[in-house]
């Protein structure tokens, strides 16, 4: 297993250094004393059979496909070369705005990233991201053995990451903000669970939510430990209703301008990727998703 990333987003002074300065690996023994010996022993197995399925891709995608650029200031790809195995879900692009190090900052070295509640900013930023309420949940699954239920990987850590109610991303378009984005460790089921807002459709994409996989909390400092990125495909329904509703007005064209055949990313299938919603626009959403790896 590689060792997780130790940089922190910023650098604390020697003589008195403010406790969100030093990192997620300053969170981690609290963190993990309680279940750190069933995550790590639950994803050792599965760490061995995905390490042919790491991303290889680059964050800017390749530019022989002729994609067109998704995003409100830049492409987002499904440029993943990654090699996945039936029935696992698929390989795709982080896009340019994944804040794991990877294309700019790194908030997965910042402490108070894990959490579930990702609403708001933290640590030197303060904000709420506006919207209807989403709550969604992702089950990982390891498949690589016999039968097609797979085994719940307890301990396994996902970061997801979307844009807001207009559909700017949290440390790229609004660089004084960190909302929408965290991280969780899955249960002994394997499911995490964040809450949310419901994302915008912006500009040549489907309504869609990021995520990566990584073993465990300790990996999930560094994005070379992924061991699968994804991404999380909205309703047509449920998102007519949510963009009707004041606040999302742009959402409305820019959904009307793309199909999930004509979407970059899930123009190629999106069977595994499609989430089961339920709930309403008074009540709030909630979205769920099978991540089978």
């Amino acid at each position: 297993m590689t060792s997780p990333g130790t940089e922190s987003s910023t650098e604390p002074t020697p003589e008195a250094p403010e406790p969100h300065d030093l990192g997620l690996s300053h969170d981690l023994p609290t963190l993990l004393n309680r279940r750190h010996a069933i995550g790590l022993l639950s994803v050792g197995g599965l760490v061995a059979a995905l390490a042919a399925c790491a991303p290889t891709s680059g964050v800017n995608g390749d530019a022989s496909t002729g994609a067109p650029t998704g995003g409100p200031s830049s492409g987002d790809r499904g440029d993943s070369q990654a090699d996945v195995g039936s029935g696992e879900i698929p390989e795709e692009t982080g896009g340019p705005f994944p804040a794991d190090g990877t294309n700019g900052p790194n908030i997965l070295t910042t402490t108070g990233v894990v959490r579930s509640d990702i609403t708001t900013s933290f640590g030197d930023s303060s904000g709420t991201a506006e919207g209807i309420p989403l709550t969604f949940s992702l089950t990982v699954v390891d498949v690589s053995g016999e039968g097609d239920a797979g085994t719940p990987v307890a301990g396994a850590a996902v970061y997801a990451w979307h844009c807001d109610r207009e559909g700017r991303y949290s440390m790229y378009d609004i660089t004084d903000q960190n909302y929408l984005r965290g991280v969780q460790e899955a249960d002994a089921d394997g499911t995490v669970t964040f809450t949310s807002i419901f994302p915008a459709c912006y500009p040549g994409r489907w309504p869609h939510i990021h995520f990566e996989v990584y073993p465990s909390l300790e990996d999930a400092t560094s994005a070379t430990n992924r061991m699968r990125t994804s991404q999380l495909a909205l309703p047509q329904a449920v998102s007519e209703a949510v963009y009707a509703t004041a606040g999302y007005e742009q959402s409305v064209a820019n959904l009307q301008g793309v199909t999930l055949d004509s979407d970059m990313v899930f123009s190629d299938g999106f069977a595994l990727q499609m989430a089961k919603t339920s709930g309403s626009v008074g009540q709030g959403y909630t979205a769920t998703l099978r991540v089978p790896v």
